[in-house]
């Protein structure tokens, strides 16, 4: 783990690519004694699994960390044995979040029109090879994207816990991180957006633009539930053996 300052970055003619990891959640779903980006999981923090993903990405330059002003995770062992940049500047919004650690990577050199891929600290399970999917797509693209599932379940929306009415499910996307917009172009979007939006991709698409949908995969879930992290135990140790 290398602290923000001790690393500056000479801004380039070539948009370059920054990984951005929101870690400032406490995770009150899960059921975890604490922030559950730190529960163990074969073996590690479960946010150094997500690290791992995005450090074996070439394309990728460098990844901020974003902590809460009060977190004590880059003091580890674990954190500081990687070389990752940190920046405690997380706030009580993912939203918020984002923007500073943004805000964080343009003083460490970075520049509007580069990239930056937001990923959710939770969403362990993702690969070297979904992360090189997305860049494959957005690189070319005058908006970026993010990965996302095609909906496999009949939808059905509620009231009263009954349900109220089907809904078609052809045209419905599960959003995925990560999502891959141009750093001041998000930056801009969250600014108008507030704090209400959940992810980068509401932010562009209020500005009236259209991400790109880049196929992901069912196992790039969000560990949200108590049950959830038995899941990604199992899938994360059938990797390793």
């Amino acid at each position: 783990m290398t602290e923000l300052n001790d690393i500056t970055l000479k801004p380039t003619a070539t948009p370059r690519c920054w990984a951005l990891i929101p870690c400032a959640g406490t995770g009150s779903r899960s059921g975890a004694a604490g922030p559950k980006q730190y529960q163990v999981l074969a073996g590690k923090p479960m946010v150094m699994h997500t690290l791992a993903a995005f450090a074996d990405v070439p394309r990728i330059d460098q990844t901020l960390l974003v902590v809460s002003p009060d977190d004590s995770f880059s003091q580890t062992p674990e954190a500081l044995s990687e070389s990752f940049l940190i920046a405690a500047c997380g706030g009580s919004t993912r939203a918020t979040s984002v923007f500073n650690g943004l805000s964080a990577l343009l003083a460490e050199g970075a520049v509007d029109h580069d990239w930056v891929l937001v990923h959710d600290a939770a969403r362990c399970l993702i690969t070297p090879e979904q992360i090189n999917q997305l860049l494959d797509t957005c690189l070319v693209d005058e908006v970026g994207g993010l990965l996302a599932l095609p909906l496999p379940d009949t939808l059905k929306t509620a009231h009263a816990g009954r349900v109220a009415a089907t809904l078609p499910r052809a045209d419905k996307w599960l959003a995925q991180t990560p999502q891959m917009f141009r750093i001041g172009s998000l930056l801009e979007a969250l600014q108008l957006a507030g704090d209400a939006v959940t992810d980068e991709s509401s932010a562009i698409e209020a500005m009236g633009l259209s991400p790109k949908l880049v196929p992901g995969s069912a196992q790039n879930f969000k560990v949200t539930y108590p049950e959830d992290f038995a899941l990604a135990q199992a899938v994360l140790q059938s990797r390793q053996a």
